[in-house]
């Protein structure tokens, strides 16, 4: 089985030693490269091609969040989408998760995370699911509940069949209130299950599972206070 080869993009010299030397002691992760800046960082990216960037949201030329956001701009202008972002934030306030969120990384993990959970994340980004540190899954269920709305689109929802999530083209996609199973997933994910727990839970395929978290991020990801959240934080108000 081959290694996940790993960047990291940090501009704290004792952070990086600390996440450099947690990973190089995994028999499943090849540290293969890291960076101080987000300009360096996103060069880094382009030309290593890494499994997994780690990218921390505070740097300071070029803030995580728009790296991530001009990363992948390049990488739907050419098509790859084998690099995904994991993002790493300091704190889980509302406004940074959700620009965060909607530049469009593929994970969400708080810098207190420790090394078993870290790996998790790494391994679980890598394969194609969404990674919620229960802390950011909190503050995304409590943003998603106060944008919960419209009686026609609760009322869709209770009767669409759960196979209509697992098209990415359904209707429900673009809609911003989430569905019952979507806030259960969130609630589950909160309280430390993994997809394959959740999965167990609910009664269903991991796949819808990952399908859910997915479709909770682009719901998000279109909504109005969430766009509001990255001007502000590009702004310095923040």
């Amino acid at each position: 089985m081959s290694k996940i080869r790993v960047v990291l993009i940090e501009d704290h010299e004792l952070t990086r030693m600390g996440f450099r030397t947690a990973l190089q002691q995994s028999d499943e992760i090849e540290w293969v490269g890291e960076a101080t800046n987000g300009a360096d960082g996103l060069i880094l990216l382009e030309t290593v091609k890494p499994d997994v960037g780690i990218v921390d949201i505070g740097l300071p030329d070029m803030d995580g969040i728009e790296l991530t956001r001009r990363f992948q701009n390049i990488k739907e202008h050419q098509q790859d989408n084998s690099t995904k972002i994991l993002i790493l934030t300091l704190q889980g306030n509302e406004e940074t998760v959700m620009a965060a969120l909607a530049a469009g990384a593929n994970s969400y993990c708080l810098k207190t995370v420790n090394r078993d959970q870290l790996l998790k994340a790494i391994k679980l980004t890598h394969r194609g699911d969404v990674w919620l540190d229960p802390e950011i899954a909190k503050t995304v269920l409590k943003h998603a509940s106060l944008t919960q709305a419209q009686p026609e689109i609760a009322a869709a929802k209770e009767t669409a069949p759960i196979q209509a999530s697992i098209s990415e083209s359904s209707p429900l996609i673009s809609a911003c209130p989430l569905t019952e199973q979507e806030l259960a997933v969130l609630q589950f994910i909160i309280e430390g299950y993994d997809n394959d727990m959740i999965a167990k839970r609910l009664d269903i395929p991991v796949e819808i599972v990952q399908v859910y978290v997915r479709n909770v991020l682009e719901k998000l990801r279109g909504d109005g206070s969430t766009q509001s959240a990255v001007q502000a934080i590009r702004s310095g108000l923040m």
